[in-house]
């Protein structure tokens, strides 16, 4: 009986032993399949950082850090990381307040209080806990008093409907915020004199703009759910319980949601007055389930394959896991499921947190439904079919999203009016100053006085996505990967009728007219009229303060249409040589296909290059950005000058292939066979040059088993990859044997669905069997998407936790993009048609 006893007391220690946190090798404490991290991410304002809680394969709390409201926003102050250490198995973290780089400047100005200060985070596991102190160096002055606070963010999504307790007090995450409401006195009313000198300074004033403000949203927020010394999320269920105890003071919980669309739950503790040293102390007991594991996930294309391209099934596997189980390929008929195929997967190896295999079935061609199965886990159903993707799968890039995020138009379809004509009033000359989104006028730079009508310019151009503004690498980036596909292409569609002159768009009512060069044309006339109005190139158009910019849903409500009062948007000038010479690219690259479809505008697009080619001289390394102008004006007019220059600067062609090669191919490809001695020496080494990039590519690829270079940073890599994809097809076009067309592929394939982590969706909305159906674009207040639309993507929690979130107000993971991203997407499925057919 003693021994059993004996037995089982051991056992309990062993149990408990490994459930206590330990620092692991990067840097972070894990038990089980739980981790806290601590200031690895630094990325607040997109609610990712701090000290965070990873449980069982989902981040369920984040942004663990002194904040100075309540509930902030993307808008109000962060606090700047100075250092990050370990030592004795403890993180400390060094931060401060204000970053006066943000203070009223900046891509994205933000106000801080007049309140300085240097603070520690430390992070130190307590057994089967995290405890986190937090010590000021002086304490927190009488006005801020109840603002400043420590703050834990927790992610909504997966939250409502579930319940939680604080002491003796219960409750269940609302749908949506409910009051009553507070009102507090705004930290803006003590602003401080952050502002760095030299740097250019925002109106407050006019960001603030009339009523509710974002740049405030600090003076009305939520009342607290509760209040109360312990806190436990999710009692009901041991894979996300998590328990949070203040040692200092209470603990109140809100809704962010109250004063940001975009907020979340917020578990706070005020720092008391006077507090200085361990001003905060919190106990974090995540509930530590001792067998978990990580359920394989089996990522698949979502749409399928074409019976002649390459076919794997990436499976992804709990970090621990040593066995290797047969996959089996299923076919699915009228009568069921039958098993095509058994499969021994290849172990590929460790990746982020994760161990890969991969299961190949390249070899299975019969055309039908398929599904590959893991163990207990399945992929998606899939087609293996010769028209896999000849419907439904780029067309609604042209079909939906385009025409949706036209702007000066009414966009309808059917019984749905997706918006009205909006933005007729654009657009006031901008003011001088910095403003917001990188937007910043320089005096001296336009024609036009302040706030002066600039008639013209409310014609063309698509919203920018998340966004309703029109950014000139959006508009005339998105006319010119148009214009490359389609002269690589030739698409034909026609399935809405577009007319500029009325201003009006029907989804679904063809006009005998090809939507896509009618799309191209859309994006030449916002930066042609603007160029024709202002005699230079804009930066873009914008709304004029913060309150207009976060305002979602019908893209007219945001303007009264009559031009010349304050809710007009401002148009923007800038010189910059860099963007104006990759403009001068696109609109080359749009006059060429233009051509026989609107030919005065073809022209005024070829005008507008020659004209900004010739007045914008760079130097140094600042000659790159010229090349591609150079290139795509020679494939324009064929003149003898550009060719020139493109030859004079072969050498920095050579030294920069990985940036250079993929539009330089199509010059190469149209001298090759000249026999002029220096065209043939340059045709030569490009080709050298290419092959020593296809080896530097080949290692990057090797580097995860995506087969595709991926570096995963904060924001979601889709972009990125879809970016690589679009110039390598340049590429394997002009030298097959170099560049195979795999990787072609292999970036569509990310897309659809082979990405990292548990959710394998298809980035593209409305495509495939799961795709992101909830997206940050304009309709995002209805955790609704629009079809076609590209979202950034699998981002990364730094160090190495892949995440896509079902959440629409997350942009660095479900962002649409203009200039790239839907079209990028469209054009690597054009590529994989085609090259399939070769």
């Amino acid at each position: 009986m003693r021994t059993k006893a004996l037995f089982t007391c051991l056992l309990a220690a062993t149990t408990m032993a490994a459930q206590q946190f330990k620092l692991n090798s990067d840097s972070y404490f894990t038990s089980g399949g739980v981790d806290v991290m601590a200031f690895s991410d630094f990325y607040p304002e997109g609610h990712q950082g701090g000290v965070s809680v990873l449980m069982n394969g989902h981040r369920v709390a984040t942004n663990g850090d002194i904040r100075m409201e309540a509930t902030p926003g993307q808008w109000q102050p962060v606090p700047k990381q100075l250092k990050r250490e370990v030592a004795n198995g403890n993180i400390i973290t060094t931060l401060c307040y204000p970053d006066s780089s943000r203070h009223l400047t900046g891509f994205n100005p933000m106000v801080y209080p007049d309140y300085q200060v240097v603070y520690q985070v430390r992070v130190e596991p307590q057994g089967r806990s995290i405890l986190v102190t937090v010590d000021l160096d002086r304490p927190v002055p009488e006005f801020l008093i109840g603002k400043v606070g420590f703050n834990l963010e927790f992610f909504p999504g997966d939250l409502f409907g579930k319940p939680w307790m604080m002491d003796t007090q219960t409750g269940i995450y609302p749908q949506q915020p409910n009051g009553p409401l507070t009102t507090t006195h705004p930290n803006q009313g003590h602003q401080g004199n952050f502002h760095p000198a030299g740097k250019p300074l925002t109106n407050l004033k006019q960001l603030n703009g009339k009523g509710y403000s974002p740049m405030i949203a600090d003076d009305i927020i939520a009342s607290p759910y509760a209040v109360g010394r312990k806190f436990t999320s999710r009692p009901d269920d041991p894979l996300c319980r998590l328990t949070i105890e203040s040692l200092t003071g209470d603990l109140k919980l809100y809704d962010g949601r109250m004063n940001h669309n975009n907020g979340w739950f917020v578990l706070r503790s005020e720092i008391a007055k006077g507090a200085t040293k361990g001003a905060v102390k919190w106990l974090i007991t995540p509930t530590v389930v001792p067998d978990w594991r990580y359920t394989p996930v089996v990522q698949t294309s979502q749409i399928g394959y074409h019976p002649n391209q390459p076919k794997r099934a990436i499976i992804e596997t709990d970090a621990r896991e040593q066995t290797i189980n047969e996959a089996r390929l299923l076919l699915i008929d009228a009568d069921g499921e039958h098993v095509a195929k058994t499969i021994t997967p290849q172990r590929w190896g460790k990746f982020l947190r994760y161990q890969y295999l991969t299961a190949d079935f390249s070899d299975i061609t019969q055309p039908g439904l398929y599904q590959v199965s893991y163990g207990n886990s399945r992929s998606s159903v899939f087609r293996i079919a010769n028209d896999v993707y000849d419907r439904g799968v780029w067309q609604p890039v042209i079909e939906y999203f385009l025409p949706v995020q036209m702007c000066h138009m009414r966009v309808a379809e059917k019984y749905r009016v997706w918006h009205d004509a909006c933005h007729m009033d654009d657009a006031l000359m901008a003011p001088a100053g910095n403003h917001i989104d990188g937007y910043d006028q320089k005096p001296g730079l336009s024609k036009f006085e302040a706030l002066q009508p600039v008639p013209g310019v409310n014609v063309g151009g698509w919203h920018d996505a998340g966004d309703f503004d029109l950014r000139i690498e959006s508009q005339a980036g998105e006319a010119y990967i148009l214009a490359l596909a389609y002269e690589a292409f030739h698409p034909e569609i026609d399935v809405t009728a577009i007319n500029q002159a009325q201003h009006r768009v029907e989804i679904h009512e063809p006009d005998g007219r090809n939507d896509m060069l009618q799309q191209i044309e859309n994006g030449a006339l916002t930066v042609v009229r603007s160029y024709q109005a202002l005699g230079r190139l804009y930066r873009g158009i914008i709304c004029n303060n913060v309150r207009q910019y976060v305002l979602l849903g019908d893209a007219s409500a945001m303007t009264d249409g009559i031009s010349g009062n304050d809710d007009d948007r401002w148009i923007f000038t800038e010189d910059n040589p860099m963007r104006a010479l990759s403009t001068v690219a696109q609109l080359a690259g749009a006059s060429r296909v233009l051509k026989g479809f609107n030919d005065a505008l073809s022209k005024e697009c070829l005008q507008i290059a020659t004209d900004v080619y010739s007045q914008t001289n760079v130097t140094g390394w600042m000659e790159a950005v010229k090349l591609q102008a150079a290139v795509e004006l020679y494939l324009t007019t064929g003149e003898k000058p550009y060719l020139d220059f493109v030859l004079n600067h072969q050498d920095m062609i050579i030294k920069g292939i990985g940036r250079t090669g993929w539009f330089t191919a199509r010059l190469v490809q149209k001298i090759t066979g000249s026999k002029d001695k220096r065209i043939r020496k340059f045709v030569a080494n490009f080709r050298t040059a290419l092959t020593d990039y296809k080896g530097l590519l080949d290692k990057q690829s090797a580097e995860t088993p995506y087969g595709v270079p991926y570096r995963p940073n904060i924001w979601g890599a889709g972009w990125d990859i879809q970016r690589f994809g679009f110039e390598y097809y340049f590429l394997t076009s002009a030298y097959p044997d170099i560049f195979p067309a795999s990787t072609v592929y292999n970036a569509l394939n990310f897309i659809l669905g082979c990405h990292p982590g548990s959710n394998g969706a298809s980035f593209a909305s409305g495509v495939g069997a799961k795709s992101a159906t909830v997206a940050y674009g304009l309709n995002r207040a209805d955790w609704s998407y629009i079809p076609g639309g590209v979202v950034s993507g699998t981002a990364l929690i730094r160090p190495d936790f892949p995440e896509l979130l079902e959440f629409p107000f997350l942009w660095q993971q479900t962002e649409y993009v203009l200039g790239g991203g839907s079209s990028h997407y469209m054009f690597l499925v054009l590529a994989a048609q085609q090259l399939l057919k070769q």
